[in-house]
């Protein structure tokens, strides 16, 4: 008996003997931060994010049954399945699943889930919560696509075709289902903190809706987009005349300099991020780190009207205050190909071997103008402690030995090098005469033995210098095309823009 109180005593003092587990959700939150200020230019930089589950809202906006836009209504099948394991995840974990199908809520009076939310008390918000948010050009630029015609890729008219949530999406008991600013009020009942936002349309009710990221961000709530859980209504035939895809990336883009961090399926599921069946777009990251031929700003330019059909593109630009840094370098872990437009840039020795690691990867290289001193520190400076250089990236990866340019302002003579050069897919397009370049000339040679050249340059009276080459199979590594061009003039002449153009694809492609 006595034994038995003391172990009832040692129970009711000392506590549980285990301690009770909170579940949360471990996540990699990315958002954008300008450069410099009013450069427009932006870094992508991922933070390690941990949310308690129990103070997490899923939201499900619009994922309707039908859409007047059948291509919609296709890729929100498509999108349902992984978004209700997410949604499973989640609920496991403990966080409070909200379903928001708009316009429908005369389909679920009955439901459970419809009275759980009316049942939420009303409170006053930070900012009087709207049916609708509209863009505001003092906190947000204009969105980055044209969907002035409804967003849809076939001509059809527009109606209202929806009566529920799409089914591949399970609604349980403890799940709420709203439209309105119900959904703050329950949020506010429950304690929540942190609300990840899926659904459609990424640039409309995603955006504006009570339940959705404009305004529940101005609520004060951590809010974050499931990026690859979403969609927009955008219509390539449309500006900027991208592809579909594009123009989603172009919004969560705008989302993630303007209102909130993004994070994807991946951070709640494991594995890989969802990518549409139909997006079979290689992913390009361009390295842009220079500071004398603006490449900062005419790749942008570049990629968003040569590469916006057939491309993702990200770009990772230099630290404006860090001099050996580019932050969001870590996109090339996952890229499938690498454009260099970086001069004189040694860098943290933990960035370097992010590059490092990609080359010998055997992933496919582009690089202009001043890439073929990349790495290389300029002569006699003095590298500080945890700053790697490579010196010798012009010979063991371009197949060059970088010796200087010829002078500056000194036009260069460009010809093809060959009739076989003249019948590579790098040169469809190209001039069949010779013409001036503004660019001068960079001395490049010797080459290596299995490069290729494609054009050569002259100033004046000089020899002749490789000015485009390509190496492949002797590399043992994967495609490369290098050009000395690539000044802020080249990129207003038609052909230089193409022979870029040509020599991605190019590199891009398999190998025969």
């Amino acid at each position: 008996m006595l034994r038995a109180f003391a172990l009832l005593w040692v129970a009711v003092w000392a506590g549980p003997l285990v301690a009770e587990t909170t579940e949360s959700f471990a996540l990699h939150s990315r958002s954008r931060t300008e450069t410099e200020p009013a450069s427009g230019r932006y870094h992508i930089q991922v933070k390690p994010t941990n949310w308690d589950a129990k103070k997490t809202a899923i939201v499900v906006c619009d994922m309707w049954d039908k859409h007047w836009c059948p291509s919609s209504t296709a890729r929100v099948g498509e999108l349902a399945p992984r978004m209700n394991e997410l949604i499973v995840a989640a609920r496991k974990k403990g966080a409070l699943i909200i379903h928001c199908p708009s316009d429908t809520m005369e389909f679920y009076k009955e439901h459970p889930g419809r009275k759980l939310a009316m049942r939420a008390p009303k409170v006053e918000p930070k900012v009087p919560l709207e049916r609708w948010c509209k863009l505001d050009p003092k906190k947000e630029a204009p969105l980055p696509i044209d969907d002035s015609d409804g967003g849809c890729e076939e001509s059809v008219k527009n109606y209202r075709a929806w009566s529920h949530q799409h089914d591949a999406l399970k609604i349980v008991d403890g799940d709420a289902i709203t439209d309105s600013a119900e959904a703050y009020y329950l949020m506010k009942q429950r304690g929540i903190e942190n609300v990840a936002i899926m659904g459609v349309h990424t640039n409309m009710c995603v955006l504006g809706r009570p339940f959705a990221i404009r305004q529940l961000t101005q609520q004060g709530l951590n809010v974050v987009l499931v990026r690859d859980m979403t969609d927009t209504m955008y219509n390539p035939a449309k500006a900027p005349f991208v592809s579909h895809f594009t123009g989603t990336d172009l919004v969560v883009e705008h989302i993630e300099k303007h209102w909130c961090p993004t994070v994807t399926s991946a951070d709640f599921l494991g594995g890989n991020e969802f990518r549409f069946k139909a997006d079979t777009r290689p992913h390009l990251v361009i390295l842009a780190a220079e500071d004398e031929y603006k490449t900062e700003r005419t790749l942008p330019a570049f990629a968003r009207k040569q590469l916006g059909q057939t491309y993702r593109v990200s770009f990772v630009f230099a630290d404006a205050k860090v001099k050996h840094h580019l932050p969001g370098i870590e996109l090339l872990n996952t890229a499938d190909a690498m454009l260099l437009s970086v001069r004189r840039k040694p860098l943290l020795k933990a960035e370097l071997e992010i590059v490092k690691r990609f080359v010998m990867a055997g992933k496919p290289v582009i690089a202009i103008r001043t890439s073929s001193h990349a790495f290389a520190p300029r002569k006699g400076e003095k590298l500080p402690d945890g700053v790697s250089m490579w010196e010798a990236f012009d010979q063991e990866i371009l197949g060059c030995e970088y010796k200087g340019h010829y002078p500056n302002m000194q036009k260069t003579k460009v010809e093809i090098a060959s009739a076989t050069a003249k019948a590579h897919p790098i040169l469809q397009g190209w001039p069949a005469e010779a013409a001036e370049y503004p660019s001068w000339l960079y001395k490049s040679n010797p080459l290596a033995n299995d490069a290729i050249v494609l054009l050569t340059g002259q100033c004046g009276d000089n020899p002749a210098e490789p000015l485009a080459w390509i190496r492949e199979k002797a590399t043992n590594r994967g495609r490369i095309f290098y050009t000395c061009l690539g000044s802020a003039d080249d990129f207003a002449v038609p052909a230089f823009e193409r022979l870029l153009k040509n020599g991605i694809v190019w590199a891009t492609a398999k190998a025969p």
